[in-house]
């Protein structure tokens, strides 16, 4: 089961390679105002380069963190939850959801007694007239 190519021998299917997936890093607020102190410190030429590569950084990163320092947002130095965002009104919602589907119950309720009473009225010959109606009210 050897092959030969470029003059080298592998056994066949013995060749397996499993890639891990990156994983996405998250950093701490603390560590993002410390990298940002140190690269503020930075005087000479090439030591920001120097301190990006021993952290793994990259300075578009860094830029970012900057900006987020400079407007004040600490939320922005944390990691962001991911998923769907609660809604601060679903609550108020849900409730006033539930109230308009109440009410239309009973005005369905309503219209259909309002209609047997006119059939009543109708075989009784009673005759009916919006004066009649708003009197009575």
């Amino acid at each position: 089961m050897s092959q030969e190519q470029n003059g080298k021998t592998e056994e066949a299917g013995t060749q397996t390679e499993v890639v891990v997936k990156a994983k996405r890093r998250q950093h701490p607020a603390e560590y993002k105002l410390r990298i940002l102190r140190e690269v503020d410190e930075c005087k000479g030429k090439g030591e920001v380069g120097a301190l990006l590569r021993r952290e793994g950084l990259y300075s578009s990163l860094v830029s970012k963190w900057r900006e987020q320092r400079e407007h004040g947002s600490l939320t922005g130095l944390s990691g962001h939850r991911r998923g769907p965002k609660v809604d601060a009104n679903a609550v108020e919602i849900a409730r006033l959801q539930r109230e308009n589907k109440r009410l239309q119950e009973k005005l369905e309720r309503a219209e259909l007694i309002i209609d047997v009473q006119k059939k009543v009225a109708r075989l009784l010959g009673v005759p009916l007239t919006d004066n009649s109606l708003s009197e009575d009210s």
